[in-house]
């Protein structure tokens, strides 16, 4: 593990371990021709390049902050100033690989930043259609919502969520023209969500406020709101496999980006590394309609983001029904919410007295410290040192 929240000037030198056995590795080894267009967010150094895990072909941002017009990208190993819109830049490079590697087996990862916060800079003209759209404000009756930019920044998400839809339909049209759409698996998803007023946030995990009062001071920091609400933690999952997957299937269960390692080679046929250890489930049964009898809807998250007031270290047990948040070494923000009747998590059960309440409270908060524990999670020991108490239910 690595820390989730990296400062890329303060803490450089933080990155994915090159020895790090990846899917690009295994599917590389095993005869494909691999390329990442776009974002890399795993290291900054040279030593954490995409090519030290598994891509034969890298074209995009290492620093994920470049501008979204007239952008400064790498390629052919450079930096090198292109003109016009970075989504667009991208695809452009995408369409090529595929072109170049349309007669042998190839993965593409295509990582596009929109529509990310920071990626919402656009020329007028693409601006000029949704500058005026209604839009609904998702909680408009949440207390002091700032409601005007709320509503600004839907508009500008819309915007950049139309040149992502464009650019994805360029690609899909490079499949029909070349004959591939039959033979080829097309994965859409997100490495998180994101809230645009939801909550009274826009972001994710750290998301800012939009209100137009500071909230209560001895709880929660005047700009960011430290969450791991569903609408921060669940994504997209798009997946066509012509022949394979029946159109319109929908799965229930409950999946997480750790499972895409096993199922992607399960997809490819390919067998994992004999000495691979890994945390993932191969859902590709689930994908092709079958029942797994034994499927486990649980779900860990964790979530420490470490800059002041910010600072916090939030784990999760999630199911279907229930969620409890832990914000360890804050207790005052801990979080437990009854999804099967509050999916929008307004009501924070987590000193509702009933009995009910208090077992899920108990039996939950016992799975995040013995996941913690087997995780060798270093905040335990954190917690061990400083909050002893903390380790018993909130």
């Amino acid at each position: 593990g690595i820390t989730e929240w990296i400062h890329l000037y303060k803490e450089p030198a933080l990155g994915l371990a090159p020895s790090v056995t990846t899917w690009p590795k295994v599917l590389q080894a095993a005869g494909y021709t691999t390329g990442l267009v776009g974002k890399w967010h795993l290291g900054r150094l040279r030593r954490f390049h995409p090519r030290h895990y598994g891509y034969d072909y890298y074209m995009g941002t290492i620093t994920a902050r470049d501008k979204n017009i007239d952008p400064v990208l790498e390629k052919d190993g450079r930096r090198q100033p292109f003109k016009g819109l970075m989504p667009d830049i991208l695809t452009d490079h995408a369409i090529q690989f595929i072109r170049r590697n349309k007669d042998r087996p190839f993965v593409l990862s295509m990582h596009f930043r929109v529509p990310h916060q920071g990626s919402w800079r656009v020329p007028e003209e693409e601006w000029r259609p949704f500058e005026n759209l209604p839009v609904r404000v998702p909680e408009p009756d949440y207390p002091n919502l700032d409601t005007e930019r709320v509503m600004i920044e839907l508009r500008r998400y819309m915007t950049v969520v139309h040149i992502l839809d464009r650019n994805v339909g360029r690609l899909l049209d490079t499949l029909d023209e070349l004959g591939l759409t039959e033979r080829t698996i097309v994965i859409l998803t997100s490495d998180h969500g994101f809230n645009i007023g939801h909550h009274a946030i826009t972001g994710k995990g750290n998301g800012d406020w939009r209100l137009t009062r500071q909230p209560r001071p001895d709880i929660w920091p005047d700009k960011e709101r430290p969450n791991l609400f569903d609408t921060s933690i669940r994504v997209p999952c798009l997946v066509r496999w012509p022949g394979v997957i029946k159109p319109g299937t929908v799965v229930e269960e409950t999946v997480t980006n750790l499972d895409w390692f096993p199922t992607l080679l399960a997809m490819a046929s390919v067998q994992p590394p004999a000495d691979w250890r890994h945390h993932g489930r191969n859902f590709l049964p689930l994908l092709t309609g079958q029942k797994i009898q034994d499927w486990d809807n649980n779900m860990y998250g964790e979530y420490s983001v470490h800059a002041d007031p910010l600072w916090d270290h939030m784990r999760m047990w999630r199911t279907p029904e229930w969620k409890l948040v832990r914000h360890f070494l804050r207790p005052k923000r801990d979080e437990l919410y009854h999804l099967a009747t509050d999916p929008g998590e307004t009501t924070n059960l987590i000193h509702d007295p009933s009995p009910e309440v208090q077992r899920v409270v108990k039996t939950f908060h016992a799975r995040i410290i013995r996941h913690m524990r087997e995780l060798n999670d270093p905040v335990i020991q954190l917690l061990e040192q400083e909050d002893p108490d903390s380790l018993r239910p909130p």
